[in-house]
């Protein structure tokens, strides 16, 4: 971010485009100690040709020019998908003039002669105008994808003392972030609090799911398209990564890219420019890359299926989330911690949980960590009391006072006793693999490599 954009002025690059070279002076003078890049045209047909070259955010754009009058470029410019700013000027202007250009697109609209602190101040709208219109496409987008990331950081173990003392740390810095942790730790979460801590809190923190996105279809979403770029483009549309500018995307399941958009992935990062499918203009981009994975990708470069060179980019700083069984001193504050945050949304008492069923929580291995934990506590929210037999077997609806049926409790080792509740679970819902991740409170995909583990000779 520049010296410019910390006084609050746009980074942007603006087109002026008008046939008075008087004007177009006294513009670029006005503007050039304000905003990243100013250029000037004298006519519609030599602009045209700049946006063909250059990413234009703002066109201040006289209506009288010679040839192509400035109205009827600007309707041409938005059937063409141009989602820029606007600003019309003009010396002849009448009431009539002024609603066919607002109808024509335009952001704003001004009358010569104008004072310098009027171009600015209609600058300063165009800049919140496109800073809305932001802020509704991420929320729109978060809202539609967004995962479960109300765990709260809270604990008092070891574990989560030195995890967020490396938050303190890493967010004061603009470097690229690797959270590593099983399902449902909480990197989501923390990728949050990194956003919130930084000096980009107060831009966009736009989460990606890599994994719930068609291949065919994540390279436009985070890059953007062209118009015509493929089947159904039917404008031009900008991606996730123009969506986070100032801001933090965070590409959650990020082992899940495939390959030939990890190259590009990587050249975005390398170059801090973007080019949208079907377009041949490369888009600067100032964002933060927080990367998240369940997965070691240390075995996925191994395997062929992730690139060595995205690897070590991404891994500018690694943070490993530790998997719940190991800080279930953490476990009486996880439990006081949902029941506060459930019960008045559900309408319900929080319940009372006894030093016994406190116990057997902190005895059951937790495959799906404090995700699996929260679903727990908000179920038995619901049922009014606490569901710890569902933790083992949908079927059993008391507390046991003995073992389980069906689990084999001399096996104490953790990837059996996860194995045996697994099984119990595939077995109650009849093989049912997206019911059970559910109830599990894992992802389908973490359940299906699971089972494929067990099955490998």
């Amino acid at each position: 971010m520049n010296d410019k954009a910390k006084e609050g002025w746009p980074d942007w690059s603006i087109l002026i485009v008008d046939d008075e070279p008087g004007m177009r002076n006294f513009l670029v003078k006005t503007l050039v100690p304000r905003c990243h890049t100013v250029m000037n045209a004298g006519s519609a047909e030599e602009g045209a040709d700049m946006l063909q070259n250059h990413h234009i955010d703002l066109i201040i754009l006289d209506i009288s020019l010679p040839g192509r009058n400035g109205v009827s470029w600007l309707k041409e410019l938005r059937e063409q998908g141009f989602s820029g700013q606007v600003i019309l000027i003009t010396a002849f202007a009448d009431l009539d003039t002024a609603i066919e250009a607002l109808r024509a697109g335009a952001s704003d609209f001004i009358l010569k002669p104008f004072r310098v602190p009027q171009i600015l101040n209609a600058v300063k709208h165009c800049f919140e105008n496109a800073r809305l219109t932001r802020e509704n496409h991420v929320l729109r987008h978060t809202l539609s994808t967004r995962r479960d990331v109300s765990n709260g950081l809270v604990g008092h173990s070891p574990a989560m003392r030195q995890l967020s003392q490396s938050l303190g740390r890493v967010a004061a810095v603009n470097s690229t972030v690797l959270l590593q942790g099983e399902s449902g730790t909480g990197k989501e979460l923390v990728a949050h609090a990194l956003h919130a801590l930084s000096l980009r809190a107060q831009g966009p923190f736009v989460p990606v799911n890599c994994a719930s996105m068609s291949p065919e279809l994540i390279e436009s979403e985070l890059f953007g398209h062209a118009k015509g770029a493929f089947t159904g483009a039917t404008k031009a549309r900008d991606g996730l990564f123009y969506y986070a500018q100032g801001g933090t995307l965070f590409l959650d399941e990020v082992a899940d890219l495939p390959l030939p958009l990890q190259a590009t992935l990587l050249r975005a990062l390398e170059d801090l420019k973007i080019r949208p499918v079907g377009s041949e203009k490369l888009l600067p981009v100032n964002v933060r890359i927080i990367a998240a994975t369940n997965r070691s990708l240390v075995e996925e470069v191994a395997a062929g299926r992730f690139r060595k060179d995205l690897y070590y980019r991404l891994q500018v700083v690694e943070i490993t989330l530790p998997p719940l069984r190991e800080h279930k001193e953490d476990m009486a504050d996880l439990v006081a911690h949902f029941m506060a945050q459930l019960a008045p949304v559900l309408g319900v008492a929080p319940l009372d949980i006894t030093p016994a069923e406190l116990d057997y929580l902190m005895q059951y291995p937790w495959p799906g960590n404090v995700r699996e934990l929260r679903n727990l506590i908000e179920r038995s929210l619901i049922l009014g009391a606490l569901n710890v037999s569902a933790l083992y077997s949908v079927s059993q609806p008391a507390l046991p006072a003995q073992p389980v049926a069906g689990l084999n409790r001399r096996a104490t080792d953790l990837q059996t006793l996860e194995k045996q509740h697994i099984c119990a679970i595939l077995d109650s819902v009849q093989g049912d693999k997206t019911q059970a991740a559910q109830m599990l409170g894992i992802s389908r995909r973490t359940l299906e490599r699971r089972c494929a583990e067990w099955a490998a000779p």
